[in-house]
């Protein structure tokens, strides 16, 4: 049997990070979730994922400096991340891929639109 993809999501909302978890689940993933970006971080260092989705408002930490964190960190750097948030102001667009984020996607998302970014990181059709 193949290992199922893991991916963390990473959102204050405990709504949305289940929403997540259902979405990506029903499609084969296993989802481990973080509610904040020092969970988040502790997490991806326990258990490296295959890809994350971040939030950008957090608690704590930020999904912005989290993802830079993990992609200047050369342990981390190949794991894709998507950020997912409401901020869809240009400003925070630029600012997430100068961070590192491999694909910034704004709240709210059709489940389609979801399940079709992360294959498109992992390989899935």
């Amino acid at each position: 049997m193949v290992d199922k993809k893991r991916v963390l999501a990473v959102d204050d909302s405990k709504t949305i990070s289940e929403m997540i978890r259902t979405i990506l689940e029903r499609v084969g993933y296993e989802v481990e979730l973080a509610y904040d970006g020092i969970e988040a971080l502790e997490k991806v260092k326990h258990n490296v994922p295959d890809l994350i989705i971040l939030d950008i408002n957090m608690p704590r930490l930020d999904g912005f400096r989290v993802c830079r964190l993990l992609k200047f960190d050369r342990n981390y750097r190949h794991i894709p991340i998507i950020l997912l948030t409401a901020r869809n102001e240009e400003e925070n667009i630029k600012t997430g891929i100068k961070t590192g984020a491999d694909l910034y996607l704004t709240k709210p998302i059709e489940p389609e639109q979801l399940i079709e970014a992360v294959h498109k990181f992992l390989g899935e059709n």
